[in-house]
């Protein structure tokens, strides 16, 4: 694992962040904030998100895509803007090869902040200090950031269980 994506979608504005992963400690790398044009029909923002986040691809170059996934809003018409937004990131990122993974915002924020119900503020700060950036990112930079931490910390997890754990006649054993 080296250089991952993280992508926090959404039909006005879609944060990404860079991070990579090859270092002991995770180094930042990019970030920003797609805006989309609030003029635009929704199949035309949906494609705003897929070409600029094409574009993202091409610079960078990540081996690794995070994408956090749909929370249950309080609307759900809103919910399914959402999870439009989120095919448009997750297409992007497919048709450039990169692996896939999802994350539920509760998740992010726990393996961050150390809590699911942290808000924006606790996730910009965590992230900064985590990143060790001379200044806070945006929102939804800050936001994206932490789903590509969040992803970078669950392979290290993984990596670091997986040899050890061994499976005999359907039962775990060590």
């Amino acid at each position: 694992m080296s250089l991952v994506l993280g992508v926090d979608p959404g039909s006005r504005k879609t944060g990404f962040g860079l991070v990579d992963s090859s270092a002991a400690k995770p180094v930042y790398v990019a970030s920003g904030v797609i805006r989309i044009p609030t003029e635009l029909s929704l199949p035309e923002r949906l494609h705003y998100i897929y070409a600029n986040l094409l574009e993202v691809i091409d610079k960078y170059r990540p081996e690794q895509c995070a994408v956090e996934d749909v929370f249950m809003a309080k609307n759900a018409r809103s919910a399914l803007k959402l999870g439009q937004a989120r095919g448009a990131a997750i297409v992007a990122a497919s048709c450039r090869g990169l692996a896939v993974s999802e994350y539920e915002a509760r998740k992010v924020k726990q393996s961050i902040v150390g809590t699911g119900a942290a808000d924006k503020t606790q996730v910009q700060h965590m992230v900064t200090s985590l990143l060790k950036l001379s200044a806070t990112p945006q929102e939804d930079a800050a936001d994206a950031l932490a789903v590509a931490l969040c992803h970078i910390n669950s392979e290290r997890l993984s990596a670091q269980i997986s040899p050890q754990v061994r499976y005999r006649r359907g039962r775990l054993s060590t």
